[in-house]
């Protein structure tokens, strides 16, 4: 992101509505997350009530990230612009009247165009709750507050699925799945009024013009590529699929010429491409793109498996998944304050083949025991998938930035999170091969009596991109990781030092 020259006397003269305004944003920051996990549980109950198909259940998990991926880096740009309130509560509103729209949809068209749009209103609330939280509070109190936001943004990943599963075993009024958007609709308006009155306006001084030429070729060759991954199988892989999977790579091509082509004329453009002249940087990006494929692919197919395939409840499916988070969050622990210090990269890779080896202990046990697997055995393989993706998910961020230049270090952040989102977005679309294929057509006892071989067939691409992300991470220098404890973004002298807008 471009650099905001905030005036020193804001860090100095504390504002007194920082800890509410820290609050609202936090709130938001909450609904996200668990919005991005919270409809998996429900996707049975939706595909019985709304008459969903697969590829439109695949459309509502990754229709939500591609919208949030393509949008995250645009959104901090225009808060820059227009000022981060301002796009903060707009995109507040939107997530809201999107979530009413999600909420009282009888057709599955609607509640995918509703999915779609509430992922492009998270794009621009999102980002500019760091770049909010950057421009309130001083440096001082910086480091606890970012350790704030990072705990809530992790209790919303992890009590996603749980939520959604009570939400849709509750029934609540007899309103089924429609209550985990519904809630939304309070929060949100809580957060419009409170926002408006105790969030502080604010904007970079020499923002980034918006590169509106690079927006449109980078969504232009992603949806090239995802749409027919998503629609093919269905269809049946009419030629225009295959059309629209070539013409992706000139488009992203011609994305990355014009990226080259603006910067070297001085412009700003969506993505610094210099930034993956870095090891570090382009071998950790690599990383959070195969465990959004990985994840994309996995959560789905496993939410289904649970409960078409073995036929568990939705509270008994998201109990189950209470180890992975617990695991992730050890791990992660024990990777920053502990192993990583010691050890450097080889506790990431150490993670890649933890959580390999769960994957491939899951495919064997559910081929062999078929439906009849157990839930312990349903739960134990989840065990070193997620100790082994909290040992890398933690330190990885901070090893990214880690040689990047401070001037860089918004444009990092936000390219890492679109990164992670994006890999989310076309693993959902993937899994049209990897678990729809296998699946195949018919009646849902036929489907269902299939899917624990689906399910077995998926683990198999889900642990080649965990053994592929332990291959890329030699990319990223022995000694780097080793730098994590503190060292962050390369910085400039301290005289020269300026806030980075944030996103």
């Amino acid at each position: 992101m471009s650099q905001s020259k905030t005036p020193q006397k804001a860090f100095n003269v504390a504002d007194s509505c920082r800890w509410a305004a820290l609050a609202v944003v936090l709130i938001a920051s909450f609904m996200d997350a668990v919005d991005v996990t919270v409809v998996n549980m429900a996707l049975p109950s939706i595909e019985r009530e709304v008459g969903a198909s697969m590829s439109q259940l695949q459309w509502i998990t990754g229709g939500y990230a591609l919208a949030f991926a393509l949008g995250l880096i645009t959104g901090g740009r225009l808060g820059d612009l227009f000022g981060r309130k301002r796009i903060f509560l707009l995109g507040v509103a939107g997530f809201t009247i999107t979530s009413l729209v999600c909420g009282i949809s009888h057709s599955p068209e609607l509640l995918l165009g509703g999915r779609i749009a509430q992922g492009a209103m998270a794009a621009l609330m999102v980002p500019q709750v760091l770049s909010i939280i950057h421009a309130t509070f001083p440096e001082r109190e910086r480091g606890k507050v970012f350790g704030i936001y990072g705990a809530v943004m992790a209790l919303g990943t992890v009590m996603g699925p749980l939520i959604g599963a009570l939400i849709v075993e509750g029934d609540m009024m007899g309103w089924g799945w429609r209550p985990i958007f519904l809630v939304n609709i309070p929060l949100g308006i809580t957060g419009l009024v409170a926002g408006a009155l105790v969030i502080s306006e604010s904007k970079a001084e020499r923002a980034a013009r918006l590169d509106v030429v690079g927006v449109v070729l980078a969504a232009a060759g992603l949806l090239a590529l995802v749409l027919p991954l998503t629609q093919g199988r269905e269809l049946g892989w009419p030629t225009w699929t295959y059309v629209s999977m070539a013409a992706a790579v000139p488009l992203l091509a011609l994305f990355v010429v014009w990226e080259r082509r603006l910067t070297r004329r001085g412009g700003s453009p969506l993505v610094v491409l210099s930034l993956f002249s870095r090891r570090s940087f382009a071998g950790g990006q690599g990383v959070q793109l195969m465990f959004g494929l990985a994840s994309g692919v996995f959560f789905l197919a496993w939410t289904l498996y649970l409960q078409l395939g073995l036929g568990w409840t939705p509270l008994k499916a998201g109990l189950s998944g209470l180890p992975l988070s617990a695991a992730m969050m050890a791990g992660a622990g024990l990777s920053m304050q502990v192993l990583v210090p010691r050890f450097g990269r080889a506790v990431l890779q150490a993670g890649a083949l933890l959580a390999t080896a769960g994957m491939v202990l899951f495919l064997s046990w559910a081929k062999h025991y078929g439906a009849d697997i157990s839930q312990w055995q349903a739960i134990v393989p989840l065990i070193p998938m997620g100790l082994g993706m909290g040992l890398i998910v933690a330190p990885l961020t901070d090893l990214i930035l880690s040689e990047v230049p401070h001037e860089h270090a918004g444009s990092a952040s936000g390219l890492t999170n679109t990164t992670t989102q994006l890999g989310q977005a076309v693993g959902v679309a993937l899994s049209s091969a990897v678990f729809f294929d296998r699946l195949g057509h018919g009646s849902p006892a036929d489907q269902a009596q299939r899917m624990p071989d689906a399910f077995a067939g998926s683990l198999w691409y889900v642990a080649g991109v965990f053994a592929a992300a332990f291959v890329l991470l030699f990319a990223v220098p022995r000694l780097t990781s080793r730098k994590l404890a503190g060292a962050g973004p390369q910085q400039q002298p301290e005289e020269q030092q300026e806030p980075v807008s944030a996103s």
